[in-house]
């Protein structure tokens, strides 16, 4: 069964600005929470994609790229090539070599990147950049106060993560000490009529508000509690209703309890029409804090998702963009891999191969030198 939509529905003209606003959160909450179960479903989907198509495709790719290393590499030894050329070869194979080492993980090719580097061993060059790596964050978190030790290794993610626990949580207890003595002269100090009657509103405010959401918990539980039920259908309905109840108490949800309300008639759209306008207020306020949870959760998929894929954050704000960013990539994959296929064939003649790098021109500012 669908969950009914909790409004307002007298005319827009007739309504109160809280109940205008109760009305706007409400549909807000009920769009978010559609998105968001939408969008979850895509990932889910998405994800088994991948597993089928985008994988195998990525696979493919890596292992033609790999071929075209190995062809150069024979180009390479090959007298038929004038230096300017072999030094275009030797570039190409670097640096194909690394992307393939780095993202398609295959270290089978090392000792051919290792051939052509001129920096060194690919194992040296990277352990190299570990220790640069490694002393760039000592500076670091010196900055902060964080001693990371002598001992320290930047591939010990764990033990990096545990010192910065400890650093920040003393930072924490200092921060709540000085806050507490800070309240502490605070409070030796009278206080003013304005900040009692402050304090006094927002006391109110946090009553009232949860009392509101406790009241529709106990006209509920007064329904369905199973305990004393007798018929065992009738039982385990009410058992799966009360967890239903509690789930949504338990989250603060109150407008899943007052479709539950709606649901199983406990009210009745008069009820919902007639709500007192001091109810409205502390209503509007729980579902104000509801809407925040529910953006930062959708918000949260957004970011998964934009981890896994790698897609820009604009094109994935919605299922739609998810999953069309996905269809796009395997579809560009699926072109690269069918040409790659055709070069990797045509590239097995010399003249081609020539041509080719008559064209091509190694990238300027590089660095690269050519040794051989």
């Amino acid at each position: 069964m669908c969950a009914k939509i909790v409004q307002i529905t007298k005319a827009k003209a007739e309504q109160t600005k809280s109940q205008k606003e109760f009305n706007r959160l409400v549909q807000k909450i009920d769009t978010l929470e559609k998105s968001i179960v939408e969008y979850r479903e895509t990932m889910t989907k998405l994800q088994q994609r991948a597993a089928t198509e985008l994988v195998p495709l990525r696979e493919q790719y890596f292992e033609q790229r790999a071929q075209l290393v190995q062809r150069f590499d024979r180009a390479y030894e090959s007298s038929f090539y004038k230096k300017n050329e072999k030094k275009k070869l030797a570039y190409l194979i670097q640096d194909i070599a690394l992307e393939l080492i780095e993202v398609g993980r295959m270290e089978e090719l090392k000792p051919i990147y290792d051939k052509y580097s001129q920096g060194g061993s690919y194992d040296d060059i990277l352990e190299e950049a570990k220790q640069e790596e490694a002393e760039r964050l000592k500076s670091l978190f010196s900055v902060l106060g964080v001693d990371l030790g002598d001992d320290f290794d930047l591939n010990d993610p764990e033990k990096i993560q545990e010192r910065l626990h400890q650093k920040m949580a003393e930072q924490q207890e200092d921060f709540e000490t000085q806050q507490n003595q800070w309240k502490q002269q605070r409070t030796q100090r009278p206080k003013t009529q304005k900040q009692l009657d402050r304090e006094a509103k927002k006391e109110l405010e946090i009553r009232t508000g949860t009392k509101a959401v406790r009241t529709i918990y106990l006209d509920l539980v007064k329904a369905f509690h199973p305990d004393r039920e007798t018929d065992e259908a009738e039982k385990a309905r009410k058992t799966e209703i009360m967890q239903r109840v509690t789930q949504a108490y338990e989250k603060n949800d109150l407008m899943a309890l007052l479709r539950l309300q709606l649901e199983f008639e406990r009210i009745d759209q008069s009820h919902i029409e007639s709500l007192a306008e001091t109810h409205l207020k502390y209503y509007n306020k729980i579902l104000r804090e509801q809407t925040k949870e529910l953006e930062m959760e959708y918000e949260d998929l957004q970011f998964q998702a934009q981890a896994i894929s790698g897609q820009a954050a604009y094109m994935i704000s919605n299922p739609f963009g998810l999953e069309f960013a996905f269809n796009q990539q395997v579809s560009e994959y699926k072109k690269t891999v069918k040409h790659l296929k055709k070069d990797l064939k045509d590239l097995q003649n010399d003249e081609v191969v020539r041509a080719f790098l008559k064209s091509y021109t190694i990238p300027k500012n590089d660095g690269f030198e050519f040794l051989y």
